[in-house]
């Protein structure tokens, strides 16, 4: 029944809007007989329909939306009807014969609102174009099909908690996809579900506003609230849709600090230096953030002195800390009131104040046991100088507070005095010196003094004593630098030589006046003047200095005026030069005009003598070396050793193939009685020279003295022969004179005796040799 109403209201809406479209004339040739005359005709125009179709409906069979009429069509069935364009032959469907368009499926209008088609009559047999083509639109008609959205749902939103009523919370916006312009479909409504009675919405707007006063974050700090949608203006039937808010409550400081106990206890020892804590307090806030953050002050009572309040890095708590030292023996208890107060205060609020609380506090000092204590905190004593050892310079004092009947012993620590300048009595503190002081040399003496119970040596104190040293009038003024100066012959009477500065150590000399006086008398060279602020001005007197080689030495007297008085002499010297125009120097002694350098001629002569003597001892070492070098070759030239052959292993050399006996080279005919000890080794290089036995003045007999040479050969390890040394001692074979060395003579093979005729007979030129072979060897053993 419902889809013939709505077919019924179709066809009379499109009935309703029909119209004739005129057209110009235009020529029209042709006839569908043949060629003919042009004949001139009025063209007439479309009768057709401005077509709807309402969405989503779906019938058993094509509905019919609407009919194509033109005038040219008078019912012969010579006209045809074409459809094309949007959706034709799919969605909208033409009858050729009468021009009924016919919809074969349901139209959303959110996908596609109307369609674009073309519409044209044509000649049935010929498909001649009857009419020109028009174009019309068939619109999809909405209906109420879809429900709102709220595309940014679900929303989140802040409100401070104790807002006013009406306070805007946030916007809520839906959107409905039907046609806004046909009918309520798209018409919305806003309504609260969920959220009563604490926030309301604006039906048109969708802005939720706070609906009660005094909303407490601290009693409910989130709300979730419903909002609908609904179209069709809010009447029954619209569809709805819904979101939530969840609205939160931000904090405000509206809560004032609380201490939760009116009164708080600690306890702390006495030894507690200052900074320690003692304990903490906390004041309740509800709020949050910087709502919460609170200052603590301590506000009267005994304890502002000995006790500090400050707050913690957090900014909640507040730390109860020692301010000064404390004393059980003094004050056992500190009773005093503590304020925590906020430290951001919002003036909308004070009506909610005040933003402070109040709560007592109470300390308990407990006994500790404690060192001695000293009755000052540092102690300056003073010494004059230079009084004898034993001068009493103070005294300090400590006692127990525990228990002052105790006994205390002092001392002074090692580091404080290394010069062992004082001394302390153990039992009463006083303090002596040991050694004279000397001002001049230390001033200050800073010592540290130990106080330690003599029933525990655990319990001690220290304290610093400053020892200031007195000064005496006990060092004479001084010249304040050694004075060497000059004035030049052409100078004028009374002309101003030297400014002399005087020095006087002591600290009373320092602050009193130093007096100077020169030499007197009218034979006095040069002239001081006192100015009496401890220097004098030594002047040219009218009567000039005769001139001299050597400088004048003025003596000088100082003496201040302490108690008792010191005194001193000084010497200025005063050299009298030669000056050029300008005031320079040019000369100051005789010689200096002959030696453009400065030097005299004595001084130049001392230096060419010493000069010439280095020279002299120069050439004459060299000399001295170079000869004992030469001497050296001569005997290298003609030492024996110079044939002497090293080997790694011990063999023969020249013609012998055979391994060498080195028992050859050592006679033991010869040798002397072996000495008494270990033997010496002769396999290794010796690293101590044996020192060297006395030689005879010349023995007459030969063999002894072979026999000494090689027993001092023997004994010596620093001279070869040792392990692999090998020494010849023949000449080689086939002399018909035999060997001559001496080596040899007494051992030769056979036992053959030497020579038959006495070498006397040979005249004087062999007495040289019959000396050396003229004794005959004793026998072999």
């Amino acid at each position: 029944m419902w889809g013939l109403v709505r077919l019924l209201l179709a066809w009379l809406g499109g009935w309703g809007c029909m119209g004739r479209l005129a057209a110009p004339a235009r020529a029209w040739a042709g006839s569908r007989g043949g060629p003919g005359p042009v004949l001139l005709r009025n063209r007439r125009s479309w009768v057709w329909n401005q077509f709807f179709v309402i969405e989503e409906y779906a019938g058993p069979e094509p509905v019919l939306i609407g009919k194509l009429h033109s005038d040219v069509d008078r019912g012969e069935g010579r006209t045809k009807y074409l459809l094309t364009g949007e959706g034709a032959g799919t969605v909208f469907v033409i009858d050729e014969a009468t021009g009924n368009i016919h919809v074969t499926k349901s139209l959303d209008r959110e996908e596609k609102a109307q369609y674009v088609l073309l519409a044209q009559a044509v000649d049935r047999a010929s498909n001649r174009p009857l009419e020109p083509p028009s174009e019309f639109i068939i619109k999809v008609q909405d209906i109420n099909d879809n429900p709102p959205i709220f595309p940014l749902g679900p929303y989140h939103a802040t409100v401070p908690e104790m807002s006013n009523v009406g306070t805007s919370v946030i916007q809520v916006t839906a959107h409905d996809a039907d046609d806004p312009s046909y009918g309520n479909s798209a018409k919305l409504v806003y309504t609260v579900l969920d959220g009563l009675p604490f926030f309301s919405v604006d039906p048109q707007t969708g802005v939720v506003r706070t609906a009660i006063p005094n909303m407490d974050r601290e009693t409910q700090e989130e709300f979730l609230v419903v909002i609908q949608a609904k179209d069709m203006g809010g009447h029954m039937g619209g569809l709805s849709g819904s979101t939530t808010v969840t609205v939160t409550l931000s904090d405000v400081n509206d809560n004032p600090p609380k201490f939760p106990q009116s009164l708080y206890q600690f306890s702390v020892v006495e030894t507690a230096g200052p900074g320690t804590l003692v304990g903490r307090l906390r004041a309740q806030d509800p709020d949050l953030g910087d709502n919460a953050l609170m200052a603590y002050s301590i506000l009267d009572g005994e304890g502002s002195e000995a006790f500090s309040i400050s707050t913690d890095s957090q900014g909640r708590d507040g730390l109860l800390t020692v301010r000064k030292p404390l004393d059980f023996e003094t004050q056992r208890s500190y009773s005093f009131r503590v304020e925590a107060t906020n430290t951001l205060i919002d003036p909308a609020y004070l009506r909610r104040g005040p933003f402070k609380d109040v709560a007592s506090v109470r300390v308990a000092v407990q006994d500790a046991p404690e060192p001695p204590a000293f009755t000052q905190a540092a102690y300056h004593l003073a010494v004059p100088e230079n009084k004898a050892p034993g001068t009493l310079v103070g005294q300090v004092s400590a006692s127990d507070l525990d228990s002052p009947a105790s006994p205390i012993r002092y001392s002074i620590l090692p580091h404080s005095d290394p010069e062992r300048c004082f001394s302390i009595e153990p039992e009463d503190g006083t303090i002596r010196t040991v050694v004279p002081l000397d001002r001049e040399t230390r001033v200050w003496h800073n010592l540290t003094v130990l106080a330690t119970e003599l029933d525990s040596s655990a319990q001690a104190s220290r304290v610093q004593v400053a020892i200031q040293t007195l000064d005496e009038n006990d060092n004479a003024p001084q010249l304040a630098e050694p004075y060497d100066t000059f004035v030049c012959d052409s100078a004028a009477p009374g002309q101003l030589i030297q400014v002399i500065r005087a020095l006087d150590r002591d600290e009373v000399g320092n602050s009193s006046r130093v007096s100077l006086q020169g030499p007197l008398g009218p034979d006095a060279n040069f002239t001081v003047r006192d100015n009496r602020d401890g220097s004098a001005s030594l002047l040219l007197p009218s009567r000039p200095a005769p001139p001299r080689q050597a400088p004048y030495l003025v003596p000088i007297e100082l003496w201040d005026w302490g108690q008792p008085a010191m005194s001193s002499t000084a010497t200025v010297t005063v050299s009298v030069c030669r000056c050029r125009p300008d005031g320079s120097v040019a000369s100051c002694r005789p010689e200096a005009q002959l030696s453009p350098a400065g030097l005299s001629t004595g001084a130049l002569l001392a230096i060419i003598t010493c000069v010439g003597t280095l020279l002299a001892l120069v050439v004459l070492f060299v000399a001295l070396r170079r000869q004992k070098q030469e001497a050296l070759m001569v005997l290298e030239e003609e030492d024996v050793r110079e044939n002497i052959i090293t080997y790694d292993d011990e063999g023969g050399g020249e013609e012998d193939t055979e391994a060498f006996d080195i028992s050859a080279l050592q006679n033991p005919d010869g040798a002397g009685p072996p000495n008494p000890g270990p033997p010496a080794r002769r396999d290794v290089l010796p690293r101590a020279r044996a020192p060297r036995q006395p030689r005879p003045p010349g023995p007459s007999d030969v063999a002894q003295l072979l026999a000494l040479r090689l027993r001092e050969a023997d004994d010596d390890p620093s001279v070869p022969p040792y392990d692999s040394v090998q020494v010849y001692g023949y000449e080689g074979r086939g002399s018909s004179c035999g060997s001559l060395s001496s080596l040899g003579s007494g051992s030769e093979a056979g036992g053959a005796s030497g020579p038959t005729e006495p070498l006397d007979d040979w005249g004087p030129l062999f007495r040289t040799l019959a000396e050396l072979y003229g004794a005959k060897e004793p026998p072999a053993p």
